[in-house]
């Protein structure tokens, strides 16, 4: 019988940003209860007080922390607020899923390769600033391309510009429309977002 290592002991802990209804969030919880990965989601921050993450995350009684730049007088002392309350918190990595803010420069900088998100396309293409939601699934429509799929990648200062971790393709069948691709596609991310958070756990273990 091998001795338990006290540092392998630590569970990861992760905050996940959102800002809509948590499909993704469920899944990454859902996932860490059914494979035992080693880590506990200890915290839901959203820049809306009401969405279906905040109430999942009550439910489950996860911590929440709604947090706006409209509470602050300056965007700073926003940034400044939210990197202390992920450090009072000892929150090892952060996962965006549906966050629709970009993330501040300085929580970036406190959590480098440490910070992940998952974007509804095969980046690098229909990435950046404006390609989110259906407009992402409209471009790719209108752009002929014959696959689609999800990618997580690590955050930067950058709009989807962070090293690649995992991706996965579906395909772009005949007749579809964005609404048809975005369900398709969103079916993927449910897969793809714990595969890439136990890629990320491994490569940090390592």
């Amino acid at each position: 019988m091998q001795k338990k290592n006290h540092m392998t002991d630590h569970k990861t802990r992760l905050a996940v940003f959102c800002s809509g209804s948590g499909s993704n969030f469920k899944s990454i919880y859902q996932a860490i209860a059914e494979k035992t990965l080693n880590a506990e989601i200890v915290l839901c921050l959203s820049n809306r007080s009401q969405c279906g993450a905040m109430e999942f995350a009550r439910q489950q009684g996860i911590a929440i922390l709604h947090i706006t730049e409209k509470q602050f007088d300056t965007f700073d002392e926003f940034a400044a607020e939210m990197v202390k309350q992920l450090k009072d918190a000892r929150i090892d990595n952060v996962l965006l899923a549906g966050y629709m803010r970009k993330v501040p420069d300085a929580v970036v900088k406190a959590f480098p390769d440490k910070m992940l998100n998952i974007h509804p396309a095969l980046l690098p293409k229909f990435g950046g600033e404006g390609m989110y939601g259906l407009h992402v699934h409209t471009a790719v429509l209108e752009a002929g391309e014959r696959e689609s799929g999800a990618t997580v990648h690590f955050v930067n200062e950058e709009y989807d510009k962070g090293k690649i971790l995992l991706q996965r393709t579906v395909p772009v069948l005949a007749g579809d429309t964005p609404e048809s691709l975005a369900a398709r596609v969103l079916e993927c991310e449910h897969r793809l977002y714990p595969d890439a958070l136990e890629k990320l756990l491994t490569l940090q273990k390592s």
